[in-house]
């Protein structure tokens, strides 16, 4: 399993938020390219960023820092936030960027997240979906947390075949350090074993790691516990090595 260790940004600056929440925001750090050297520095190949204040304006915000992130470190940036368009897509990933995150838009609009993923290819894309568990079913929840789909994550999946890489987060966990919800992560490698799963929301100790990639997880993406130095960088890429 991969680590990734993941950087949300406001403003170009290092924040978490909690059950996604902008009501609830710590700050960690000024400088984003300092925190992708200390990743490279503990072992990470890969990292995980979020422009929040694209996610929230539906719109390019942060998209030139990306770029320039990408342009500054050897890690392999997979990107999330305000990404609408072809255009947009096109620009980071033409700018060395390796995996833009698609998440509302492929609920919204599945056609161009289909037309994306015949543009690009499946590996320059990563499908998003957070879920709330709702008696027993993971259902599918878009434009930051606030608005229910109604939909089931299966349902979706079953619209996007070609989808490679699936990054599903348990709304209820994200932020929270209180584990990862095994049990869904589990029933999602087993009934989609040709989508690499990106598990994400809860991970807290270092057991957390070992036991997703136990799960079948390709990919744990770790935020909170990193920054609240629960651990290093460098004893989570051995954890989640296994």
């Amino acid at each position: 399993m991969i680590l990734l260790p993941a950087i949300d940004l406001i403003g170009g600056r290092c924040v978490r938020l909690a059950q996604g929440d902008f009501a609830r925001e710590t700050n960690y750090s000024d400088d984003p390219a300092e925190a992708l050297a200390s990743f490279s520095d503990g072992g990470a190949v890969e990292a995980h960023l979020v422009d929040l204040d694209g996610a929230r304006a539906r719109e390019p915000r942060q998209h030139d820092l990306f770029i320039a992130l990408a342009n500054s470190t050897s890690l392999a940036l997979q990107v999330a936030g305000g990404f609408r368009t072809v255009d947009q897509v096109r620009r980071v990933l033409d700018a060395g960027v390796a995996r833009v995150v698609i998440g509302s838009l492929a609920i919204d609009d599945p056609d161009a997240f289909v037309r994306m993923i015949d543009q690009f290819g499946p590996d320059r894309l990563t499908l998003a979906l957070d879920v709330r568990i709702e008696d027993g079913m993971p259902l599918v929840a878009t434009h930051g947390w606030a608005t229910g789909s109604g939909e089931t994550l299966d349902t979706v999946l079953a619209r996007h075949p070609s989808v490679r890489h699936l990054l599903v987060t348990d709304i209820a966990r994200d932020g929270m350090l209180d584990g990862p919800n095994l049990p869904l992560m589990k029933a999602i490698v087993a009934a989609h074993p040709a989508v690499e799963l990106q598990a994400s929301g809860g991970v807290a100790v270092l057991d957390d790691l070992a036991d997703l990639a136990n799960a079948g997880a390709a990919r744990a993406i770790v935020g909170k516990a990193i920054w609240e130095r629960r651990f290093t960088v460098a004893e989570a890429v051995a954890h989640a090595h296994g």
